[in-house]
Order: structure tokens, then C-alpha cells, then sequence
């Protein structure tokens, strides 16, 4: 049997295509893990077109791959996703020893040049590539907004909502394969149901989800501010399976830059939403993004962006500096004029001010009691998170190993399972703990 490996960029979203991809064809290959370092026959590469960074990761990565065809380490190049979408008429030219180029936009011509065929089930199917025991939920394609920076929107496309039976379909599916906590995403998960229903049903989608049998754990991604819709508040105040836990990129605080970023929200209704989800939802932890050197941002704005931060407590944040995108409306109205050593200065001081924030916030939890999920085990140390951590954006739990704590089981068995513990010490980043109960 041929050997398949696949190479994710970008973002989680993207993960999930790859995985209703590998589901198709995964009867015809033998699946070689990411990064496992051996001669395959096909090497299927989802790219990310998002910002600068993201497209030289890309493309460095297929030129890696080419490298490698070369010394006929792979067979074939297959190369998909937002970057192929962006540079369809270019990257043929620029790259031909590339076998085949798609965009992000359809998966079946991908199956298809993989030997698959499409079927009723490609929108419940999933290979996971996360660990068995969590999945990513992706509830919609493209998006409707039309931020100033952002490209999305002419590489994804218009905003697509999921109907809420396949994603319980997919639930239950994923439910039965031993998945336990769900992660919504989407482009603007907030938005859900507006195309489909004429209502943002993100709320009902979330009880609908709770009652799937084996689903313990609900986390929302990708929430947008402006029109936020509060039911979600309710949801995750009272279903004890929707995480107090929410990811809602802010980008900035000044009316004038959140104008020219086309954020149909001011600085006022930001501060008013978040003391509403501090409000409705105690304890509730609140991960956002900002952007700073976006066009128009003076020193004033950026002092406002401090000060927000330091009085909103966000306890996860994540910055970038704005990287102009051709085909954007600030690309094509904006001068970029802010240099490259003051974005860098001030993303330098808002990940300062953010770091002792953060410190602050997991100081706090020493001495707590809560649940986590083991998500690996290794050097006889668990790697755990509780509702509060999201996978591969946040930090971690660290739990050692105590066999008289454990009651003499096997560690890896836990591996996938809910166990309680207790917060002895924390950093910035991440916690250490002690079992209390498995």
C-alpha cells in the first residue's frame, strides 16, 4: 500500500480540512504521521495565505518538499489550501515541480487526485490527527466581514454555516471514536446560523452539541465582538459542559484605529461586552489578539491599548504587527507607514505588560482543586489542562507522576481521562500540580 503523509499550516481550521480529506482516502493508503521522517509516495501540504510570516512558512515548506522529491524521498507533491486559493495563477509558474495545485475553497477535486471519490458522508467524516481524545469543530466556511487587514474573505469566501444536524452527526461520531471535548471553530463562530436560520444560533448549536452522549467538554474559538449574541453567555453560565472559556480576538481599543480596521464596534461597546461576559460569567477566562501598528495607530492609541490591557486582566493574550496584505481595503486606502522597529517595540512592550498579567492570573490558582484531562504523558510527567487552557495556544498543567496517588495504574492509561488535581506553582505560562483524585 502507498504511503500518504500530510504537512498542516496555519490554523486549526485547516486541520480540520486535512482531516475530512484523509478520511476519504484513508482505505488506499497508509497513513505516515506529521513529521515522522521517511520516504512517502504522496506528500499532501495544506497551506496558510493569512499574513506575511505565514505565507514564507508555506512556501518554504514546499520548496522543503521539492528538496526532498528531488532525492526521491517523495513521490508526489500534492499542495491545497489558502496560499494555493490566493496564488492559483502564480505559484504553478514559480513552483512546477509541484504535482497539483487547489484552492481552500473545494475538497473533492483534492480526494479525487488522491485516488478518493466524494460521498454523502465527507462532511461527518473525520481522520483525526489531534489526539483521540479532543477535535476540532469547524461550524462554518468563509466569512462575511470585511476587516481592513484581512484577506479571508476573498481566499475563504463567503460566510457558509454548517447545518446543525451534520455537525451533531459529526459530534456523534467523533463521541463514538472516544472524543471528549469539542472546540468550535470557524472564521466568526458568532455568526453561525445567520445564512441558514436568519438568527445567530451559536447558542442553540451549543446545547444541541451538550446533549451528545460522551461530549464532556464545549470551547468556543474564534468569537467576533460586534453583535455578540448573549445567549451564549447563558449557555455557558449554566451547561456545565460549555468551558467558562472564551477566545474573542479584540484587535485594538482605540475608536480610531478600530475604525480604520473595520471593526463595526468602538471602544466603548468593547469594554461594555467584556464586563458583561466578567458579569454573567464568573470566573469565566477570556482569550483575545491584538494588532498592533496597524495605519493610524499614534502614540496615543497605542497608550489606550495599554491601558485597556492592563485593566481589562485579559488572562490570555496573543499580539501581532500589522502586515499589509495586497488585495486588502488597507492595503489599497492605507499607507503603511509605522516602522518595522516600532511595531516591534510596541508588541515588545504589550507582550511585557501581558507576561506579568498572565503570571499574575496563574499565581492565583495555587492551592485550587480542579479538573483537568491528561493530554500525554512523558518523562513520567503528565501534560494536563483544565476548561481554562485551550490545546496548542495556551499553557499547560504539569502533574508527576505519584503511583501511590494513582492508586499503582498504568500512566499511560490515563492519558485521554479526566483525573482532579491541586495547583502547587505556576509561572507565566504554565502550572504544576499534584494528583488528588483519578
Amino acid at each position: 500500500m502507498n504511503r500518504l503523509q500530510t504537512l498542516t499550516l496555519g490554523c486549526s481550521k485547516n486541520k480540520v480540512d486535512t482531516e475530512h480529506i484523509l478520511s476519504q482516502v484513508e482505505h488506499l493508503y497508509e497513513i505516515v504521521q506529521e513529521g515522522e521522517d521517511i520516504p512517502v509516495d504522496v506528500l499532501l501540504v495544506n497551506t496558510c495565505g493569512f499574513i506575511g510570516d505565514a505565507k514564507e512558512e508555506s512556501v518554504q515548506a514546499i520548496l522543503e518538499a521539492v528538496e526532498k522529491k528531488n532525492r526521491g524521498e517523495i513521490g508526489r507533491i500534492i499542495v491545497f489550501g489558502c496560499l494555493s486559493q490566493r496564488y492559483a495563477s502564480e505559484l504553478p509558474e514559480l513552483i512546477p515541480e509541484v504535482d497539483a495545485w487547489f484552492g481552500a475553497r473545494e475538497l473533492s477535486p483534492v480526494v479525487e487526485a488522491l485516488g478518493g471519490a466524494g460521498s454523502p458522508e465527507f462532511i461527518t467524516r473525520r481522520y483525526l490527527t489531534t489526539p483521540s481524545h479532543y477535535a476540532y469543530l469547524k461550524i462554518s466556511e468563509g466569512c462575511d466581514r470585511r476587516c481592513s487587514y484581512c484577506a479571508i474573505p476573498f481566499i475563504r469566501g463567503a460566510h457558509k454555516s454548517v447545518p446543525m444536524e451534520k455537525l451533531v452527526q459529526e459530534a456523534e461520531a467523533l463521541a463514538a471514536a472516544g472524543v471528549k471535548e469539542l472546540i468550535i471553530i470557524a472564521q466568526d463562530t458568532t455568526y453561525y446560523g445567520l445564512d441558514l436560520y436568519r438568527r445567530r444560533a451559536l447558542a442553540e448549536l451549543l446545547q444541541k452539541l451538550s446533549e451528545v452522549e460522551g461530549i464532556e467538554w464545549i470551547r468556543i474559538h474564534y468569537s467576533y465582538p460586534a453583535s455578540f449574541p448573549e445567549d451564549v453567555l447563558d449557555q455557558m453560565a449554566d451547561n456545565p459542559k460549555v468551558c467558562r472559556y472564551m477566545d474573542i480576538p479584540l484587535q485594538h481599543i482605540s475608536d480610531k484605529v478600530l475604525s480604520n480596521m473595520h471593526r463595526n464596534v468602538d471602544g466603548a461597546w468593547t469594554c461594555e461586552l467584556i464586563h458583561k461576559m466578567r458579569t454573567r460569567v464568573p470566573g469565566v477566562v477570556i482569550r483575545t489578539t491584538m494588532i498592533v501598528g496597524h495605519p493610524g495607530e499614534g502614540k496615543r492609541d497605542y497608550a489606550e491599548l495599554l491601558e485597556f490591557v492592563e485593566q481589562a486582566r485579559f488572562e490570555r493574550l496573543g499580539a501581532f504587527m500589522y502586515s499589509e496584505e495586497e488585495g486588502t481595503f488597507g492595503a489599497d486606502n492605507f499607507k503603511d507607514s509605522i516602522s518595522s522597529r516600532i511595531k516591534q517595540e510596541r508588541l515588545d512592550g504589550l507582550m511585557t505588560l501581558q507576561s506579568g498579567i498572565s503570571l499574575s492570573f496563574n499565581q492565583s490558582r495555587v492551592g485550587s482543586e480542579i479538573k483537568v484531562i491528561v493530554d500525554d504523558f512523558m518523562d513520567g510527567v503528565f501534560v494536563c489542562r483544565s476548561e481554562f487552557e485551550s490545546p496548542e495556544v495556551d499553557g499547560e498543567i504539569l502533574v508527576k507522576y505519584d503511583p501511590a496517588a494513582a492508586g499503582n495504574v498504568d500512566p499511560y492509561s490515563l492519558v485521554g481521562e479526566f483525573i482532579k488535581v491541586r495547583v502547587t506553582g505556576a509561572d507565566e505560562y504554565d502550572l504544576i500540580a499534584e494528583i488528588v483524585e483519578i
